[in-house]
């Protein structure tokens, strides 16, 4: 086995006379992809520090190959002293190290390269640091959290781009995906020790089940009262999870719902919707168009929503899924088009910015609003502490002020408030945000037990796979797409993903070429391929034939002695039919999809 390029051996590290760390280790090889998992506050960004040599540990070692580079991704970058962006990139390199590659980082990024740190978002100065992480190539890598704040296209660049480069990469995140398509290896910091799995995230979370369940029962005699709640503390998700299954299966069916719903267009539409008295109508769009300026955000969108239905909306950044969310919930006027909403809804919202929490007040008076020991929640009274239990705080952190909570614990405080007021309709703008994985698994479960109507916009790729059944996309030119399903099966569907917008700074440069260019874009998205209508034209004809052969296949198992005559033939006779049943569905869906583009193309 090669050597290590970098090795933390028996780090021990308290903060606040409670030891964080308690004999660490971490080993990372030339070419080594790892990441580091672990529960909300169990010092997985502290060890990546002191990895990247900015904490010192109480004790033990750390040790770097003589010439090997390092380079640190933070959470909260520092650009002041740096006149632009690109300056604080160019920084970052080494003598010999290709100038250009910084430039065209931050092009990649969404950013000129010009941009005043003074000036800058939270999620832009992020996206800087990201590129001075990967401008040298180092041949060891530490990033923690790298996708919050980047949309889709660009998470999945950034997955690209790492993909390719030869160096060995510590890799702390909440997005799943990201972890399972990078990792090779996963380091699992538990109560202040590191474990170690040869394998990617993908295996993960079973092998960590399969060891707590192990450690519970060695451990069984152990007092009975701190067993319940430690227990509960850190096995709760685990359970939740051995019952997704059967919210899988529900997830399944609601996207055949969704899919069926969507065959039956037209006249009928109009006819459900206004015998609709039952409160099953929650959001009903017609033909909505929302500009600003010039800029077409909304261009022509039509969409039902009836109650359950779970809707993701995705899009690059700048897309307008926000503007698109706050017209389909009534809180911004379309140009033009209507917007029904139905019958007694209560809404419940969080906005990706989240609410204003004074650092000051407890846990119990957030929840509360103070003065009060109790919460209504679905219309049941319940203990804080109870309440607080289900959003995996701890009894003992009633009185504990928000001032002192980490980022997810905020996340989760939030979600908890947010979650506690009577409502039927859930609308989440970027609910993921800042959220560690056992706060995802809460919000998962949540989501899937809510009785209501959710509609999230989202860029987790995972999340949206666990929640939602169907997917609205940009299009781009203010046009939106509905899909059946999650993110991969909108991904089946459409044939790619979403595709970054272009960047404003450069539209303003050269603005007759840039219109130019957009135009024969949307000249060519509004064409069929030769291949489409081909498919258009020849599926009508492959369904019928599919039907013929189906109805023989019927005929032919009708015969209710053939199993015992020609046990052969009958299995023979039932794997065709079951092929050709499943062909012809799948030729149907394919056929409605370009049907459904080519009225959109035609107008």
């Amino acid at each position: 086995m090669a050597p290590p390029l970098l090795l933390l051996q028996d780090i021990h590290l308290t903060f606040g006379g409670a030891p964080l760390l308690t004999g660490a280790e971490l080993s990372v090889s030339q070419g080594e992809r790892l990441c580091l998992v672990g529960r909300n506050g169990s010092g997985k960004s502290t060890l990546l520090k002191i990895a990247a040599g900015l904490v010192e540990a109480d004790t033990g070692t750390r040790f770097v190959q003589p010439g090997a580079t390092v380079r640190y991704l933070p959470q909260e970058p520092d650009l002041s002293g740096f006149a632009n962006t690109l300056a604080y990139v160019e920084a970052g390199l080494a003598p010999g190290d290709d100038a250009y590659r910084a430039a065209w980082l931050l092009e990649q990024l969404g950013l000129t390269g010009t941009e005043s740190p003074e000036k800058l978002s939270g999620g832009e100065a992020r996206r800087a640091a990201l590129a001075r992480a990967l401008a040298p190539e180092p041949d060891i890598l530490l990033l923690d959290e790298p996708t919050n704040h980047l949309d889709l296209p660009a998470i999945e660049w950034l997955e690209a781009e790492i993909r390719a480069m030869k160096s060995a990469l510590v890799l702390i995140s909440h997005d799943r995906r990201f972890l399972e398509n990078l990792s090779r290896a996963t380091v699992w910091l538990d109560r202040g020790t590191a474990r170690r799995l040869d394998k990617g995230f993908a295996g993960f979370e079973e092998w960590r089940d399969a060891t707590l369940e192990q450690e519970e029962t060695e451990h069984h005699k152990l007092a009975r009262k701190i067993a319940a709640e430690d227990h509960w503390m850190r096995y709760g998700v685990t359970a939740r999870r051995k019952r997704n299954m059967r919210r899988v299966r529900e997830l399944a069916d609601m996207r055949k719902q969704f899919r069926d719903r969507r065959r039956a267009t037209g006249a009928v539409n109009i006819t459900v919707t206004e015998a609709d008295t039952s409160g099953k109508l929650v959001v009903e769009a017609k033909n909505l168009v929302k500009s600003f300026g010039e800029r077409a955000i909304v261009d022509d969108f039509s969409i039902r929503i009836l109650r359950s239905d779970r809707i993701g909306i995705v899009g690059p950044n700048g897309a307008g899924k926000t503007t698109l969310l706050n017209l389909l919930t009534g809180d911004l006027a379309p140009d033009s088009g209507r917007v029904k909403l139905g019958a007694n809804l209560e809404m419940a919202f969080l906005d990706q910015r989240r609410a204003t929490l004074s650092p000051e007040t407890s846990l119990k008076d957030a929840l509360t609003g103070g003065g009060s020991d109790t919460v209504m929640v679905g219309g049941i009274v319940k203990h804080v502490a109870s309440y607080m239990k289900d959003f995996l705080f701890s009894p003992d952190q009633l009185n504990t002020p928000v001032s002192v909570l980490s980022g997810g614990e905020r996340g989760r405080l939030i979600l908890a408030r947010a979650l506690a007021l009577p409502s039927n309709f859930l609308v989440l703008d970027e609910p993921t945000n800042d959220l560690d994985l056992e706060t995802l698994d809460l919000l998962e479960e949540m989501i899937a037990d809510y009785p209501g109507t959710v509609i999230l916009v989202s860029h987790d790729r995972d999340f949206l796979d666990r929640t939602v059944n169907a997917v609205v996309v940009s299009e781009g030119n203010g046009r939106w797409q509905a899909y059946a399903g999650g993110y991969t099966d909108m991904l089946a569907q459409r044939g790619e993903g979403v595709t970054a917008r272009r960047a404003e700074a450069k539209a303003a440069d050269k603005p007759a070429a840039t219109a130019q260019v957009a135009a024969q874009d949307a000249d060519k998205k509004r064409k069929l391929s030769f291949k489409e209508k081909h498919a258009l034209d020849t599926l009508p004809d492959r369904i019928a034939a599919l039907e013929r052969d189906i109805a023989k296949l019927q005929n032919l198992l009708a015969d209710p002695e053939l199993y015992t005559r020609e046990p052969a033939k009958f299995e023979k006779a039932n794997t065709l039919l079951a092929r050709a049943e499943e062909e012809r569905a799948a030729n149907e869906e394919e056929w409605l999809r370009l049907e459904m583009l080519r009225e959109e193309l035609e107008g």
